[in-house]
């Protein structure tokens, strides 16, 4: 299926390596112009060129993205965009008891005011245009889209979409991370914390870079024009609900 999308520009964030990365290689392969954000410049510049390969324009731009000085320096690098695809990595694994406040302010940054500040830095050109495309990569944690649902239901009309992605576990640094907190806190081996993970996923197996980034672009398509302020659950059948 053409996505009709080729030719367009699309903002990725924290996509050097993750769910952010699949998502620029399915929107690459689509043949989308790429502005891409991590705040360690040599994988960036790693996948940078792994993209540029595909055939497609690609703008590293190493900063925080949490910082307000890390938002002006990529919107000013990525201009005037068709797509804006926002993503933070989750919190460290632990107990409620392991965080303070800074640690909870800094996911709120992350997870919250940063998707605010580039949604509404990149909507005016957009309605503009009359068309355009934001995906918000979350959790599956998340029920309903909040800011996300009436801001889309604004600017719907404006042939601009607003939509988020709710990864359950995939094959990810961040799924390595939370396994080897497993393994620690259990004694077992790293196969073994996976297995054990992998038993509670319906589908028995993590998702795979290329599954979710296929669904971004999909999002990001000519062809999904009429869904607006959606919750996309992408986790194998591990939550165990319908709505």
């Amino acid at each position: 299926m053409d996505l009709g999308i080729r030719g367009k520009t699309a903002l990725v964030c924290a996509s050097s390596k993750g769910l952010g990365k699949g998502c620029a290689l399915a929107l690459a392969t689509e043949g989308v112009d790429l502005v891409i954000n991590a705040r360690s410049s040599g994988p960036l510049e790693e996948t940078a060129d792994e993209l540029r390969a595909l055939g497609v324009s690609v703008t590293p731009v190493a900063c925080d993205v949490t910082t307000p000085e890390g938002q002006a320096q990529v919107l000013e690098a990525a201009g005037e965009i068709d797509i804006l695809v926002t993503n933070a990595g989750g919190p460290p694994p632990g107990l409620w008891s392991d965080w303070v406040r800074d640690d909870f302010i800094a996911a709120l940054d992350a997870n919250m005011l940063t998707p605010i500040a580039l949604i509404k830095a990149s909507l005016p050109s957009m309605m503009a245009k009359g068309w355009g495309r934001v995906v918000n990569i979350t959790s599956q944690s998340v029920k309903a889209p909040g800011y996300v649902a009436g801001t889309a239901r604004q600017v719907a009309e404006a042939g601009v979409t607003i939509n988020n992605l709710l990864p359950g576990i995939h094959a990810t640094d961040r799924a390595d991370a939370l396994d080897g907190g497993v393994v620690a806190a259990q004694g077992i081996t790293l196969d073994a914390a996976r297995a054990q993970r992998q038993a509670t996923i319906p589908a028995r197996r993590y998702g795979t870079l290329e599954e979710f980034g296929a669904v971004c672009a999909f999002l990001c398509s000519q062809h999904a024009g009429f869904i607006v302020g959606q919750n996309i659950l992408l986790d194998g059948g591990g939550t165990n609900a319908t709505i």
